[in-house]
Parts: C-alpha cells; sequence; structure tokens
C-alpha cells in the first residue's frame, strides 16, 4: 500500500506549551519544591513551572487513560464471565539516548502516584535487558549497544507478558552504566503495580513483519499508553557531550569505573571522544532506529535546547 504525497490531515492534535499548560484544569500540585532537585536529572533540572505546565497536566491525562482502561478490562471480563484480578497499566517512554527519558519517567511516576486510584507506581528501563558484555562481544555487537539487536529481546517480551498476566512477583535484571554492563547478582522485583513505567531506546519499535502472518509480539504491544521525548539531533549532541563531560568529572574518576580512562583525558580530547561516541554509535541509532518510532507514539514531547519542553503532540487516530 503507497500513500499520497498531499495528505492534508495530521493524526496529531498540537499543543502550544500555553495551551497544553491550560489541560490541567484543577489538577492539584503535589510535589515539593524539594523534591524536584531529586527527580531532576545529571544534566536537566527540573523547575515547578515545567512540572505545573506540562507534567500535571500529563498526569492528568495518563489518570483518565487508565480509569478509562479499568472499565474496558471489567466490560471484558464480565463479556468472558470471569473475574480477573487487576491488569497493570504499562507506559512506554522512548527516545534518543541523553534526551531525557529517565528524568520524563521519575516524574510522571511520582506524580501518578499520588492519584488516589492507583497508588503503586514501578519503573523501570529497558536497559536491564541488554545482553551482557561478554555475549556481545562473542557476537560483534560491542559497538551497536543499545541498537535493537542488542538486546534479550524474548527477555523483555516475556517479562512484560508477566507483568500484564498479573503476576505477583515478577524480577528483571539490573544494568549498571557504572560498569556498563548487566549486573548478574542483582534484580529488580515488580509485584502488580498499578502502573508500571518503562523506558528504553527501542521500546516502540515494531518487529519485522513475518512473511506467513504468524502473530509476533511487539514490546509496543503491552503498552496502554507511550510517550516519545523528541528534540533536533543537533540539540541531544550537545546534551550527550555536556553529560560526558561532566561524568568524566564526577563517576569516570572512579577507577572501577568502566570509563575511567576518559578521566584522563584532556577537555579537547574528551569532547572530540564524545563525539566520536555520538556520531558513530548514539546517532547512528536515534536515525536508523528510534526516530521513526516517532509516530508511533501517542505522546509526543518536543523539547529546546534548554530542556523546556515548547510543544506536544497528542495523538487523535
Amino acid at each position: 500500500m503507497s500513500y499520497p504525497e498531499n495528505l492534508q490531515f495530521s493524526p496529531y492534535r498540537i499543543f502550544t506549551r500555553d495551551e497544553w499548560a491550560r489541560m490541567r484544569a484543577d489538577t492539584p500540585m503535589t510535589l515539593e519544591e524539594s523534591e524536584l532537585a531529586q527527580l531532576s536529572g545529571l544534566i536537566e533540572e527540573l523547575s515547578v513551572s515545567e512540572v505545573e505546565e506540562i507534567y500535571l497536566p500529563m498526569s492528568r491525562l495518563v489518570n483518565l487513560y487508565v480509569a478509562a482502561a479499568q472499565q474496558l478490562h471489567q466490560v471484558s471480563s464480565r463479556f468472558l464471565g470471569r473475574s480477573d484480578g487487576k491488569v497493570p497499566f504499562i507506559i512506554g517512554v522512548g527516545g534518543s539516548v541523553a534526551v531525557g527519558k529517565s528524568t520524563t519517567a521519575r516524574v510522571l511516576k511520582a506524580l501518578l502516584a499520588r492519584w488516589p486510584d492507583h497508588p503503586r507506581v514501578d519503573q523501570i528501563t529497558t536497559d536491564g535487558f541488554l545482553l551482557p558484555n561478554a555475549e556481545l562481544e562473542r557476537r560483534g555487537l560491542m559497538e551497536r549497544k543499545g541498537f535493537p539487536e542488542s538486546f534479550d529481546t524474548a527477555r523483555l517480551l516475556n517479562f512484560l507478558a508477566d507483568v500484564k498476566s498479573g503476576v505477583d512477583h515478577i524480577e528483571a535484571p539490573v544494568y549498571s552504566h557504572f560498569h556498563y554492563d548487566i549486573l548478574p547478582e542483582q534484580k529488580t522485583v515488580i509485584e502488580t503495580p498499578d502502573i508500571l513505567i518503562v523506558e528504553g531506546l527501542n521500546v516502540l519499535q515494531p518487529a519485522r513483519m513475518p512473511r506467513g502472518g504468524e502473530a509476533i509480539p511487539f514490546v509496543s504491544d503491552f503498552f496502554d499508553f507511550s510517550i516519545y521525548l523528541d528534540a533536533t539531533p543537533e540539540i541531544i549532541q550537545d546534551w550527550y557531550v555536556t553529560r560526558f563531560m561532566r561524568l568524566r568529572k564526577t563517576a569516570f574518576r572512579d577507577p572501577a569505573a568502566y570509563f575511567h580512562k576518559y578521566a584522563q583525558l584532556s577537555d579537547e580530547a574528551a569532547v572530540e571522544r564524545a563525539l566520536e561516541i555520538w556520531r558513530t554509535i548514539n546517532l547512528r541509532n536515534l536515525e536508523e532506529n528510534i526516530l521513526p518510532t516517532r509516530p508511533r507514539a501517542r505522546l509526543i514531547l518536543s523539547k529546546a535546547a534548554d530542556h523546556h519542553i515548547t510543544k506536544v503532540a497528542l495523538r487523535k487516530l
């Protein structure tokens, strides 16, 4: 099927920052200003206005989606003649390296947990489902870490299936950015949350379509709502280099850190190395695998160079 080039409509309704802020309605501010520092990212400092104008309307919208999903589940259970337990509502948060996915997930988790209908909100990153370094090296994929083929997708899909099935106690692997590898002795435990936020690079990517029409699940099939963090590649590059340089003066100084070798570089050499990593790995992954998934998101948050969200797109189709 081909699509005409002169389509007049968009599947999204676009909001300016001011228009989106009005969608907050009477949603109360439930975060203290002192909490914002803990929720901020390494290079992204949250402000009260960002929470009030962007995240509170978002939490109100998601709360409405959760209520609708619960009602639909009740209708389906009635039709099937059975009384299933609660089904966790899963939110996917996607976007490039250094775009602020973890910060958005943390803030959304904190706000959603304060709504009375779903107090238990958990968060997990798909980094834990990366293949261990030893396996990546065996497959020749260390230079493609973060690309779709570097993940244990089957394990991630089984994890999400267990979450949606209401399994009481589910273990997920833990990834350490300090060690740049999976920590085999550590596990994250998910226990029947009301909401689970899943953030990662390729969470919105579909699988290859099977020739024979077999049913192959996508990670995003398990999402009830999805968010894409968007910024131009040039802006994200600046954020990536800034984060790299900050880590070079903090975590990288520890001799046990995987990237300790970069702490010994001059500032000029460190910037050059950061740009090389960005261009050869992260930018390629963004252009080839991540950015093409943007139109699959329910909500797109567009960010400016100062990290403020300037535009919101909400899917209407």
